[in-house]
């Protein structure tokens, strides 16, 4: 019976982590195709460390290169640290900074290119108290995630020490 109570809880665990992260798909249902404004998507979104960007395109026709900025500015993989080629990439954004992304075929000059900065995960509440008193608005979905992670934990602990 304690084996499948650590199943449990080690699922449980798996599941709240995974929902912790967003993954942001560029394009969102228009996907990673030409004649997209990529710049007006990326502003419509945060991202934070910990989320994945995924590109969604037709296998063999495009391609997702992570560049630097010179390799965005100019549309050139020259340096690239990062190929993508399966048609639905998710890529982990795992540090607080800027990404370039860009299509390597080409199409970077007709717009398939997207830049995002990465926030770091902002600070939990200092106290219960201050949680308290904010308003409902203000409560972030990162704090709802978090919390879920947190009631997670303490119900796997609760499980297996009855």
């Amino acid at each position: 019976m304690g084996g499948s109570w650590k199943l449990t809880c080690a699922l449980l665990l798996l599941i709240s982590a995974a929902a912790t992260a967003t993954d942001h798909i560029v394009g969102a249902n228009r996907g990673w195709n030409p004649g997209i404004n990529y710049t007006l998507w990326a502003n419509n979104h945060t991202f934070y460390v910990g989320d994945l960007i995924s590109f969604r395109y037709q296998k063999n026709q495009y391609n997702v290169f992570e560049v630097n900025q010179t390799g965005y500015d100019n549309c050139t993989t020259e340096g690239a640290v990062g190929n993508w080629t399966s048609g639905k990439d998710f890529i982990p954004l795992n540090k607080a900074k800027r990404y370039y992304f860009i299509c390597g075929n080409g199409q970077c000059f007709s717009g398939m290119k997207v830049s995002v900065i990465v926030h770091p995960l902002p600070p939990p509440p200092t106290s219960a108290l201050a949680a308290e008193h904010s308003s409902p608005n203000s409560a972030s979905p990162l704090l709802f995630k978090r919390s879920l992670l947190l009631s997670s934990v303490l119900a796997c602990f609760g499980f297996v020490w009855m």
